[in-house]
């Protein structure tokens, strides 16, 4: 296992996300947003989905799409 800022700096990383926390399985200095594609710096790195293996930007995008793939979440009981 590797140390999560190991790696070059210029390239995406491979990274398993887990409840609280992730490994990083292949170096590299950031990961892409699952719905807007824009890079997250490993360092603020704080938003992912475990079961989707998805990283997010913000909790903003997070919620967005935990709705988009659960649409009964929107309706209140």
């Amino acid at each position: 296992m590797m140390n999560r800022f190991e790696g070059p700096g210029g390239r995406e990383a491979g990274i398993r996300y887990l409840d609280g926390d992730f490994q990083v399985t292949s170096p590299g200095a950031f990961v892409r947003c699952a719905v807007t594609g824009e890079s997250i710096p490993l360092d603020e790195l704080r938003y992912w989905s475990v079961a989707r293996q998805e990283p997010y930007v913000s909790a903003a995008v997070s919620l967005d799409r935990e709705i988009a793939m659960n649409p009964g979440l929107r309706s209140r009981r």
